[in-house]
């Protein structure tokens, strides 16, 4: 992949300078300094990449393309003319200075696509992500109307893994600080029989820890979850509480995970 970029970028640079008169001399004036031409590459690379693609070539034409190219430098405060002549300059005087621009270019696009990967992985894994709340949560709350309390019907069989990542304060003032939750038959979710799980204790040293809550869905069953991401044994204020939950998820699967 790196391998197709690099070629990628040293082709564009080509393309960029090819059409430069012979006759220009092969100086330092106006050159584009190179903290801006490296932005300026990353753009360019970026905008080959969106331009190759099968969609974006039914639409346009060539000369669409290198208008494209000639707005991206443009956008960054300089011309088509002092482009090339940039290029021109580095390839033929400076090619190793070229190669190490190249670099940084590089460096910025696995970057992007570093953040890109992960935003993605985000999306699936909430596109599968069952919780019905808040995605975070942070007490104190100034609003004093947030809960962690949750309620929500589970359908399909197999297992149902409750996730978050929490950190729980030494300053907090609530005691045996938990997650807890009980199933029942969703028919007779006030006085029909609990099943409650094991209630999963938080340590309180102020570091995140992920913590988790398994349960499962027998075939031709439905039951109901009801429980609290924040429950305790006391009645602390609302500023006597100081904790932060994150990443929380419920996700289904057929086997345990």
């Amino acid at each position: 992949m790196v391998r197709f970029i690099y070629i990628s970028l040293i082709a564009l640079s080509l393309i960029l300078y090819s059409c430069e008169s012979r006759r220009t001399k092969l100086d330092r004036k106006n050159l584009i300094p190179e903290k801006e031409l490296v932005p300026i590459l990353t753009d360019i690379y970026m905008t080959d990449g969106l331009v190759s693609t099968p969609r974006v070539i039914l639409k346009y034409t060539q000369s669409d393309s290198i208008s494209t190219y000639n707005s991206v430098i443009e956008k960054h405060g300089y011309t088509r003319e002092e482009m090339d002549k940039t290029i021109r300059y580095y390839f033929i005087k400076k090619p190793k200075k070229l190669i190490t621009i190249y670099d940084k270019v590089l460096a910025k696009l696995s970057i992007i696509e570093s953040r890109l990967q992960k935003e993605l992985a985000l999306k699936r894994s909430r596109a599968g992500n069952l919780w019905p709340g808040s995605e975070s949560y942070y007490f104190p709350d100034p609003s004093g109307t947030d809960s962690t309390v949750f309620d929500l019907t589970l359908r399909q069989p197999g297992f149902y893994t409750l996730t978050a990542d929490i950190t729980l304060f030494p300053d907090d003032q609530s005691l045996n600080t938990r997650m807890d939750a009980f199933t029942c038959n969703p028919d007779s979710l006030e006085t029909g029989k609990r099943n409650y799980a094991e209630p999963v204790s938080y340590i309180k040293d102020g570091h995140e820890h992920k913590y988790s809550m398994v349960f499962s869905v027998p075939l031709r069953t439905i039951i109901h979850v009801r429980g609290s991401l924040y429950d305790f044994d006391n009645c602390p204020d609302d500023w006597g509480k100081h904790i932060v939950i994150q990443n929380i998820s419920i996700i289904h699967s057929l086997v345990e995970l």
